[in-house]
């Protein structure tokens, strides 16, 4: 990362209308940030800024990759990141108070005498929300060259003992109807 102050926008003179930024972060910038469960990053983000004369609509395009391990196997997995997300700025009188009220995570108030923004957070954020809960490689890779065998063979044998287990479990129930009977 640059500076933290590459990541201010000085809207005050920006005109009205729709103005574009780019950002590259990677590594550096995650652990300034906070350790995520993930390594080599290297996210791109296009922000579109339409500026109006009381508020800003940000608009977020996250694209890049990230080594990350992989849910279900444990071995490292390359995986590509992408997603959009929107964020209303408004300019007010108020910012604090109106920020404690606001319920919607999607907007967001600063003063009318500030003169810029910081997106450092927002991306941080956004990167890390862009990632799927559940990082695991496609069905079709799956037992590939990336995988631990070891691990999907012990998750297979516990898989079937555990369909063993629940199978004797819906007939022991059912056993003591058909003693009652005869």
């Amino acid at each position: 990362m640059a500076s933290k102050r590459a990541f201010e926008i000085a809207f005050v003179g920006l005109k009205p209308g729709i103005h574009e930024f780019n950002y590259i972060v990677d590594d550096k910038f995650f652990a300034e940030k906070g350790h995520p469960d993930f390594t080599h990053c290297q996210a791109n983000i296009k922000l579109h800024l339409d500026k109006k004369s009381s508020f800003m609509l940000l608009k977020f395009e996250i694209g890049g990759n990230a080594d990350v391990t992989c849910d279900r196997c444990g071995n490292p997995l390359n995986m590509d990141i992408w997603d959009e997300f929107n964020m209303l700025v408004k300019l007010v009188e108020n910012p604090d108070e109106m920020n404690e009220q606001e319920e919607d995570p999607d907007v967001y108030y600063i003063s009318r005498t500030e003169s810029h923004v910081d997106i450092s957070d927002w991306i941080y954020e956004f990167v890390l929300l862009s990632f799927p809960i559940q990082k695991m490689c496609s069905e079709d890779k799956m037992g590939g060259p990336q995988c631990n065998t070891e691990v999907l063979e012990k998750l297979k044998l516990m898989e079937v003992k555990e369909q063993e287990t629940n199978a004797n479990q819906l007939w022991k129930g059912l056993e003591q109807f058909r003693k009652k009977k005869k």
